[in-house]
């Protein structure tokens, strides 16, 4: 494949290692301060997006322009869905977006929905979700914590939000800035007696690098808006 990468920060040049290693060619670097247009886009397979909330949107909708399809593990932005799905099927395009493309993340996030609604019908166990990541990530709680929030909330229906401070009637979720940690989330089940624990812990950048690959790689030749788990259910099939 030839692919554009949009954020060339730590995120892209690891998907540019990694990318060469599976046998596929960047033929673009485009740093979130300087967006690329349609005409440096068209000549690619296949677009993979590390950005910023507030530029992701333009990117994905300039990639429906160009015919490209759109890998995007860019956050914050998901309240604009419904705008970016209409654009999708206005111009016949692809997305595949995540909070996180790690293989092992989503398959945590799959267990810990299935736990979710197993746990909601024991008595007694109250739910709560703690991440920890490096100093540098400004978001906090993380998107994959966010995501692990409404996982379990569709389930406890008793529960409205989440919060980060101890309130009666919300999620507990906190979360934890220390040293160079790559990502832990962690879900709780706890009740008087004792409690229950399922865990992710991320040892490199390379295992959300390599998930966005394989997502790019999937996508290529599907219309439509998709997320990992779409991947996931081809791979478990």
């Amino acid at each position: 494949m030839k692919i554009a990468i949009i954020g060339y920060g730590r995120m892209g040049k690891t998907v540019e290692r990694l990318a060469a290693a599976r046998g596929h060619e960047v033929i673009l670097r485009a740093t979130a301060g300087a967006p690329p247009g349609k005409q440096h886009l068209e000549k690619a397979d296949v677009a993979i997006e590390f950005t910023e909330p507030k530029a992701a949107v333009g990117n994905i909708l300039t990639c429906f322009d160009a015919g490209v399809p759109c890998v995007s593990g860019t956050t914050g932005w998901y309240n604009r869905i419904a705008e970016v799905r209409a654009a999708c099927d206005h111009r016949n395009g692809s997305l595949l977006y995540a909070s996180n493309f790690s293989i092992g993340v989503n398959l945590f996030n799959l267990m810990v929905d299935h736990a979710a609604a197993l746990m909601q019908n024991m008595e007694g166990y109250a739910p709560a979700i703690h991440e920890a990541h490096h100093t540098g990530k400004k978001d906090a709680p993380s998107g994959t914590a966010l995501t692990l929030s409404d996982l379990v909330l569709n389930h406890y229906r008793n529960l409205d939000g989440w919060s980060l401070k101890e309130t009666p009637g919300k999620l507990p979720v906190s979360a934890q800035r220390e040293g160079d940690i790559k990502g832990l989330h962690q879900i709780h089940f706890t009740s008087e007696h004792d409690r229950i624990t399922i865990q992710h812990e991320a040892f490199s950048r390379d295992g959300f690098a390599l998930g966005s690959i394989r997502a790019a790689e999937w996508l290529t030749g599907r219309t439509g808006i998709f997320t990992m788990r779409d991947l996931l259910k081809n791979a478990l099939e």
